[in-house]
């Protein structure tokens, strides 16, 4: 029997779960063990306890009374929040850079490759601190704020006026959603219209066109709000508006700059992975510089780009722990004031650990979706 290789095949699996279950039992009693000689207890009931802390910056209301797993979802949505603006502005930053480094102006070149090569070799917490720096130190007080109209720099951050709240203002938000919704569902039809009869219907303008209509038309439906909330200095701090805080400025620049540099060279790899013999195509039938780029080689860079463009999504999510280091409320900040008011250090960093799995996962669903969708398809 043991001269059978399919036998020892099974036999060697065996072997190898029975030893990775009792490791993993050693370690299960080991743990219980020592946390009943320290009368701790395993669960999550003190979710439910009063938190008694602030946080400076929250999405939903929130105050010390609430409880800790309130205060958990707050930090759970800053971290969306500021990984899901980073992931639009470093997409956006490193499609221009990476343009930018095939460019056939000298300078223009050069310039591009000095940020990427400067940006990208530089650790991602001494940019945020510097970033951090440069918005606490360099930017005045608020007796002295630079102000723009009704905007205010200073060292507490960006202060601007802001829509006073009303169900007007929420159905815009509303009618803004639904254009969006419209417009990718008459792209798709254009696309069949085009692959059937050989012509398009135009796509740009009509979505331009809704997503100005549907979000008036839910602001004029709910009485057309107009008062915003004016800043305005009093004493050390702004009554009125809406601040942005440095902590989230500068972790957000530095997320996107920083995931900018690899996505520069992504795109970059991705045109130059695209035969010249198409570039030529599209001179010989007449099209610009700019029409080449946007309607014949990025379209196809994008099968090369997506893969690795996953990856540096799922950088940017986990990165974004680090604005514990510069103050921001995020997940795992919020998680360790839990953690260390509860002494909860296992339930703690499980939930955190399962957060950014499920996050990573959902990221990569949906980019996989996408990859499946722009695949190149043999006929």
């Amino acid at each position: 029997m043991w001269s059978s290789e399919r036998l020892r095949n099974v036999f060697y699996q065996i072997a190898l779960l029975l030893l990775i279950g009792t490791l993993a039992g050693y370690a299960i009693h080991n743990l219980v063990h020592n946390l009943e000689s320290r009368a701790i207890t395993i669960g999550f009931s003190y979710f439910g306890q009063e938190a008694g802390f602030d946080i400076s910056e929250k999405l939903i209301d929130y105050d010390p009374t609430h409880s800790y797993g309130r205060a958990f979802g707050v930090g759970l949505l800053n971290t969306l929040l500021v990984s899901f603006l980073a992931i639009i502005a470093a997409s956006l930053i490193g499609l221009a850079i990476g343009i930018g480094r095939l460019s056939p102006n000298w300078l223009l070149r050069k310039l591009a490759g000095g940020y990427v090569e400067s940006v990208r070799n530089v650790p991602l917490i001494l940019q945020l601190l510097l970033w951090y720096g440069v918005l606490t130190e360099l930017l005045p007080p608020v007796a002295e704020a630079h102000r723009f109209a009704s905007i205010y720099l200073s060292q507490r951050g960006c202060t601007l006026p802001w829509p006073v709240a009303h169900a007007g203002w929420w159905a815009a938000l509303l009618g803004l959603l639904a254009a969006l919704a419209c417009s990718l569902f008459w792209a798709r039809r254009a696309r069949r219209i085009r692959d059937r009869a050989g012509h398009a219907p135009r796509v740009l303008w009509p979505s331009l066109a809704a997503c100005l209509l549907l979000p008036l038309a839910g602001w004029a439906a709910f009485g057309a709000p107009s008062e915003f909330s004016v800043p305005l200095i009093s004493g050390f701090d702004f009554e009125g508006g809406k601040t942005v805080s440095p902590e989230f400025i500068a972790l957000f620049i530095g997320l996107s700059t920083y995931t900018a540099a690899f996505i520069a060279e992504i795109v970059r790899g991705g045109i130059l992975a695209v035969g010249r013999g198409q570039t030529d195509a599209a001179e010989a039938l007449g099209l610009s510089r700019s029409q080449r780029l946007r309607l014949v080689i990025l379209p196809q860079a994008l099968r090369v780009m997506i893969p690795p463009l996953t990856s540096q999504y799922l950088n940017l999510t986990k990165n974004s722990s680090l604005a514990v280091a510069i103050g921001y409320p995020d997940l795992v900040s919020i998680s360790n004031t839990t953690l260390n008011q509860t002494g909860q250090a296992i339930e703690a960093i499980a939930l955190m650990m399962g957060v950014y799995l499920t996050i990573s996962l959902a990221i990569s669903g949906l980019m996989n979706w996408y990859n499946h969708r722009v695949r190149l398809v043999e006929r």
